[in-house]
């Protein structure tokens, strides 16, 4: 066996209040990389539960986020991850140099139906094969 990491790469999703982007981000690329991938989300205010329009349309994707909690953005998240995207919350992520930081501009699901958010998450699983893509691309 060679000296490769566990992980072909860790990715820290941020958005403000880690109950919708985020957790939706988090459980596509779980979904789809699998444990090729190690996954964090975080938020700069976490809401103390999940987006329920989120947990609807990502269950119609056959993954369940329900039982996520969100959590506060700490610095050692951001220094653990090589990948960093943020969800409307650029400004407020701390910057590590060596990162690989991306700005996903989605719209805020919260206080939204399921018909709302069902674009957002469909925009969300595009990136999410980009970047998985990107991953697999990576030397």
């Amino acid at each position: 066996m060679s000296n490769e990491p566990e992980f072909a790469a860790t990715v820290l999703f941020v958005c403000v209040h880690n109950a919708g982007r985020s957790q939706m981000a988090a459980g596509y690329l779980q979904h789809l990389a699998g444990d090729r991938v190690q996954v964090l989300s975080a938020g700069t205010e976490p809401k103390d539960q999940i987006n329920p329009s989120a947990i609807t349309v990502m269950a119609e994707e056959g993954i369940d986020i329900a039982n996520n909690a969100p959590k506060v953005l700490t610095d050692a998240a951001v220094q653990q991850a090589d990948y960093v995207i943020t969800m409307g919350c650029g400004d407020e992520c701390p910057f590590f140099p060596g990162r690989i930081y991306r700005d996903w501009p989605l719209d805020d699901p919260a206080g939204q139906g399921p018909d709302a958010v069902r674009p957002i998450r469909d925009e969300i699983r595009a990136k999410i094969e980009a970047l998985i893509a990107e991953i697999d691309a990576r030397p």
